[in-house]
Parts: C-alpha cells; sequence; structure tokens
C-alpha cells in the first residue's frame, strides 16, 4: 500500500516537538511509584471533540474499547464535546493539562483549526500518544442525483452552484473539496454541520447536492441504495474490501486528489515521562487486539501506526501540507 502524501511530508525536529508536546510539569492524576511507574487512579476520559454518529464518534468509542481490551485494570468513559468544528473539546482539552486521566480522540481538526480559525492551541500544546490509521473519504450523492462521476460534479460546478456538506469547517471534508477546487478551477457552496451523522440526515434530506463521508460512515446507506459514491479521494481503489472495491478514485476520473484523515490519541500536555510512556505501552497493545482490527476492517480504514514520537513527526509533516492548503 502507497503511503499518504502527508505522511511522505513529514519532516525532521521530532526530538524538540516531542519535548514541547511533552511537557516539564508533573501529572495531575494517577499515581507514581518506584521511581515513576504510573497507573490511572480511576475511570480515565476518552473526549470526542465532534458530536455522536460521526467517524470521530466511531473512533473515540472504538478506542476505548480496545483500551480496556489491552489492560483490564483500565476503564474508559467517552465524552462527546461538541462545537465550533471540533473547537469546543479541543479547547475544553487543553484546559486539562497535566491530567494523564484524560485522553482525545484526535484526527485532522487537530491541526486545521489553528491553521484556520482563531483558537488558543496548536497540536504541540498536547501529547501525541498514537496515530491509529488513515481514513480516506469518498463524495456521496443522492441515490436519484444526476451525477455518476467526480469528473460530472466538477464540470457541472463550472456553470451551476453545487452545494457541498461538510462535517465541520475544519475536517478531511473541507480539505478534499478544497483541493478539488484548487486543481479544476471550481468552487463548490459549502454548508458546515457539526457531525457526519448530521451530514448524512442532510443529504437524504436533499439539502446538499454532495457530500464528503468516510466509508464507515456511509457504508450502510451505501449499501442498502440510499446513496451512491462517486468517487473515492484515496491513492488506491478499496481492493480489500467488496463492497467498496468497484468505486473509482478521483484520479482515475483525472481529479489528482487523494488526502486521508489520521486517526489517533492524544494526551494532555503538561504530564510526566511515566504517564506519557504509560499510554504509549498501552495504545501499542491495543493495537494488537482483536478489538483494533474490527475496528479497522469495519470502517475501512488503512492501518497505518505511529507511536510516542513516529506519531509527532507524521504531524509536523501533516501541518506543513494542510498549511499550503488551508492557510491561504
Amino acid at each position: 500500500m502507497k503511503r499518504t502524501r502527508s505522511a511522505v511530508l513529514a519532516t525532521t525536529s521530532v526530538l524538540a516537538l516531542s519535548l514541547a508536546a511533552c511537557g516539564g510539569a508533573e501529572s495531575g492524576g494517577g499515581s507514581a511509584a518506584g521511581g515513576g511507574e504510573f497507573t490511572p487512579r480511576g475511570d480515565v476520559t476518552m473526549i470526542v471533540p465532534f458530536g455522536a454518529g460521526g467517524g470521530s464518534d466511531l473512533a473515540g468509542r472504538a478506542t476505548a474499547t480496545m483500551i480496556e481490551a489491552a489492560n483490564a485494570d483500565v476503564n474508559v468513559n467517552v465524552e462527546n464535546r461538541e462545537g465550533g468544528s471540533g473547537a469546543v473539546g479541543y479547547s475544553n482539552f487543553l484546559g486539562q493539562a497535566g491530567d494523564p486521566e484524560t485522553l482525545l480522540a484526535t484526527e485532522t481538526a487537530l491541526l486545521a483549526l489553528p491553521i484556520s480559525g482563531d483558537v488558543e492551541f496548536d497540536y504541540t500544546d498536547f501529547t501525541p500518544i498514537m496515530k491509529l490509521g488513515d481514513d480516506f473519504t469518498l463524495m456521496i450523492v443522492g441515490a436519484d442525483s444526476p451525477y455518476q462521476t467526480c469528473t460530472d460534479v466538477v464540470e457541472a460546478a463550472k456553470t451551476e452552484r453545487i452545494t457541498a456538506g461538510i462535517s465541520g469547517i475544519t475536517g478531511l471534508d473541507n480539505i478534499v473539496f478544497t483541493l478539488t477546487e484548487q486543481q479544476a478551477g471550481v468552487e463548490f457552496d459549502r454548508v458546515p454541520f457539526e457531525s457526519g451523522g448530521e451530514l448524512t440526515a442532510a443529504l437524504l434530506g436533499g439539502q446538499i447536492d454532495i457530500a464528503s463521508l468516510n466509508p464507515g460512515e456511509i457504508i450502510g446507506q451505501l449499501q442498502a441504495g440510499e446513496v451512491k459514491a462517486l468517487c473515492a479521494y484515496s491513492e488506491e481503489r478499496y481492493s480489500d474490501y467488496e463492497e467498496l472495491a468497484d468505486i473509482p478514485t478521483a484520479e482515475e476520473q483525472g481529479i489528482d486528489v487523494a488526502f486521508a484523515q489520521f486517526r489517533g490519541v492524544l494526551a494532555p500536555g503538561g504530564i510526566d515521562e511515566a504517564a506519557r510512556q504509560f499510554w504509549i505501552e498501552t495504545m501499542q497493545a491495543a493495537v494488537e487486539t482483536d478489538e483494533y482490527q474490527q475496528y479497522i476492517e469495519e470502517n475501512y480504514l488503512q492501518a497505518n501506526t505511529a507511536a510516542g514520537d513516529e506519531f509527532v513527526e507524521y504531524l509536523e509533516g501533516n501541518n506543513e501540507l494542510l498549511t499550503q492548503v488551508l492557510g491561504g
């Protein structure tokens, strides 16, 4: 499998960034003994900075399940904090600095929010723990849409108003549509929603013309014939998944756009090294569980993982790419 463009663009400066992410403050919770060992003192909270029903919610709940499978002594409660295209949840998480018993299910908004909006954080304010995988997206239309390919949509946008639904103004949806616009010289009329669930409902209700959705968010409606996928914004077809294998890539249709939303886990900034290592080791065990494999397969992800400093390096490169795409 090819690496994504965002992964290829990752650069160095790993040590400096990891030190900034980890911070030097003592952890605000848990227990430390034996010269730095850490175990959570109580239930762990997993913040999902988006609403229920979307890809981020699915990722957060699956991650909680795989953590519990990897460590029977850890109980994880999932808490949705939606609003502001992820800004509310991330800002709340920023306030948890030093608390090693709070985690966050992270994705591309971690990088896109500081580039596109007025927020008080960037990724170096947090402690990257684990990248779980890459989640590409599909261009989706209603079953009765006149469009049969992504090229049809681009051609129509040259003379018609095309309403494009996106899940948050800083998410993967907006990024792939922006890349499409930049390459094809067209412009879509954005309609933002707070979650993939809301976006799907709007598409089914005929409120928008097109949507960008992860396969895991829309597979039920695809299989039921309620919607159709025009192309995949991936570098290769989903050949490993029979139900998606016939969907052509955007590149096959003359639109050279492929970009993956990463799925991962953050701890707050300011936790100590013992807590950081505990969560890295816990997540390394979590991605070996059946629960992780089930999550990857059921949500049609690519299992490209990166732990600790490798995740920091990935974020640095991905941030450079997004700055080029969204910064202007």
